[in-house]
């Protein structure tokens, strides 16, 4: 199976800065495009990725700045930004419309993608995704459930024990071993990616455009997403499914269940498309 890492590197459009973004391309096929949590790296999916490339699939994971070989401006950026980081690298491989999956914080670039380059997306995978919308009546505030465990989970200050109670209660389902996270983590980019969900319009992004089909995939015991609030807005775009056995990491836990969910969505696109 073929494997590479590349790079691309263009220019700002704000301020004429060059932006490189490293990316991982396995497999031959249609194609995937996986996009990672907040502050972690695209190779969390090594396992995932290899068993999608295994089915038939082309598997490309572009690593968000601030992460491994990519670098750019820091400072205020907004999912607009992250979005044209990943639109370069799908430029520079002349993909056209592929299946993109954004997993956790990562759904939210995968969404402005899909809404300011919709000639490069024809479908969305939310994995283990905050919607960035709370269902009707609620006085919950959006993005705010273990915001303290989440954010604590990666921080370098912390003590490993307290890390690991964070990520226990924040991303692993009850029995899982929560120290496959204590490493990998990336906190300029934390800082980063946390200012552009805070400064980015949630309607510039929540619906991902207007009409690519959309995998809202839950999991079983996760502890963050408030789940079922995709569908209720956007109708039959959506389709849900739920990960068994699965807390907030997902792919770490259930690789195989999480592959097979994304290939068949894919899958059902491409077929449609």
């Amino acid at each position: 199976m073929t494997f590479s890492t590349r790079s691309v590197t263009y220019q700002s459009p704000k301020d004429q800065q060059a932006i490189t973004i490293e990316y991982s391309d396995q497999g031959s096929g249609r194609i995937i495009v996986m996009l990672p949590s907040l502050a972690r790296s695209g190779r969390d999916y090594d396992e995932v990725a290899e068993l999608l490339a295994n089915k038939g699939f082309r598997v490309i994971r572009p690593e968000p700045r601030g992460i491994r070989g990519s670098t750019g401006p820091m400072k205020d950026l907004d999912l607009h930004d992250f979005a044209a980081d990943v639109a370069a690298v799908l430029d520079q491989e002349k993909t056209g419309p592929i299946v993109v999956v954004g997993h956790a914080w990562g759904s939210q670039p995968a969404r402005m993608l899909a809404a300011d380059r919709p000639d490069l997306v024809c479908g969305v995978v939310m994995a283990a995704a905050s919607a960035g919308k709370l269902p009707p009546g609620s006085t919950e505030k959006p993005y705010s459930r273990l915001r303290a465990e989440i954010d604590g989970a990666g921080n370098p200050e912390l003590s490993t024990e307290v890390r690991l109670e964070n990520l226990r209660k924040a991303f692993f389902a009850p029995g899982s071993d929560p120290s496959v996270w204590l490493d990998g983590w990336y906190q300029e980019a934390h800082h980063a990616q946390s200012h552009a969900r805070i400064f980015t319009n949630i309607d510039e992004y929540f619906s991902a455009g207007e009409v690519v089909p959309i995998l809202d995939l839950q999991a079983e015991f996760d502890a963050v997403v408030v789940p079922n609030v995709m569908k209720p807005y956007l109708g039959d775009r959506v389709t849900v499914q739920v990960i068994k056995n699965a807390g907030h990491s997902m792919a770490p836990e259930q690789p195989v269940a999480m592959s097979q969910a994304i290939a068949d969505f894919a899958s059902k696109v491409y077929s449609s498309h």
